[in-house]
């Protein structure tokens, strides 16, 4: 820990550095946010056409009906070894990358992340976990502090519209007001699983405050312009495993500054996803536990 502070401080001295014969970074050296982007047309088709493809891999997979986690795709003694470690109470995450007919889909003035990741919640069974995860007005509670509000807007069965406020603190503080749509399917007995989209994302400017307001949609800091969120449950083992696999859009980084910010931009995705996992475990062992 104290190593990262320090090789922290020292980018930071080089940053202010970099701000005196740059001035247009020297808001940012102090901890400000960056200049707002602009969300292209481009961006947001490309992310599009990533996500499509996403979809279409993952309703090939559900429809087989087989190795329905990631890990079951792992050669023998790797699985053995990872269902080990889930077994431990440990989170297995993995980088994933969409192709697109084995070409990279490029994002012009965007990133796109795609991270999967599977826990073991043991002695839970799969009504337990869906319980909780559809009980939406309580996400502030299960996932704070990075939840800060939720809301149930609307519900049809097992179709939700849901609000949720995310706060996120990284070198600055972002938080986001987003609406997402989700569907659960019951795939069997002992098997689930959901689809979540997030149809709104509005950055928020002096949280908290009289002065509160959204900024415009695509306009802002760019620090997620789009979510899209395949979740998976299997009870099995003495217990439900519960995967999350998810796909996020941010802006991609000024390359003044990419040596020094990309590291924290890009690490969002996994820890936030891991943070959701192990949120996900402890909030269902709670629930089971006072039941």
């Amino acid at each position: 820990m104290k190593g990262a502070r320090d090789n922290w401080g020292v980018a930071q001295a080089i940053l202010l550095a970099t701000a005196a014969m740059y001035p247009g970074v020297a808001d940012f050296a102090q901890g400000a946010e960056p200049e707002p982007a602009k969300l292209r047309a481009n961006t947001q088709e490309a992310f599009h056409r990533y996500v499509g493809l996403t979809e279409t891999r993952n309703a090939d997979e559900l429809k087989r009906g087989t190795n329905l986690l990631w890990i079951d795709e792992l050669p023998a003694p790797e699985r053995a070894e990872t269902y080990a470690t889930l077994k431990r109470g440990e989170v297995e995450m993995k980088k994933l990358e969409t192709r697109d007919g084995g070409k990279e889909i490029a994002c012009p003035a965007g990133i796109i992340h795609h991270w999967v990741g599977v826990v073991l919640i043991p002695g839970a069974k799969l009504d337990d976990v869906l319980g909780m995860l559809e009980d939406y007005d309580k996400h502030s509670v299960y996932y704070g502090p990075d939840v800060e509000q939720s809301k149930i807007k609307s519900r049809n069965g097992d179709h939700f519209r849901v609000f949720l406020r995310f706060r996120r603190r990284k070198v600055i503080t972002v938080v986001l007001n987003t609406e997402h749509d989700i569907q659960y399917f019951r795939d069997g007995p002992e098997r689930a699983h959901s689809r979540s989209s997030a149809v709104r994302i509005a950055e928020v400017e002096n949280p908290g405050t009289k002065d509160e307001r959204e900024k415009p949609a695509g306009e802002d800091g760019g620090f997620l312009w789009g979510m899209e969120t395949w979740w998976r449950m299997e009870e099995r083992d003495g217990g439900v495993y519960v995967q999350s696999e998810v796909v996020s859009l941010t802006r991609d980084i000024p390359v003044l500054l990419k040596w020094v910010i990309e590291p924290f931009v890009t690490s969002v995705p996994k820890e936030t996803l891991s943070a959701t996992l192990v949120a996900t475990r402890k909030a269902v062992q709670g629930r089971t536990a006072s039941r």
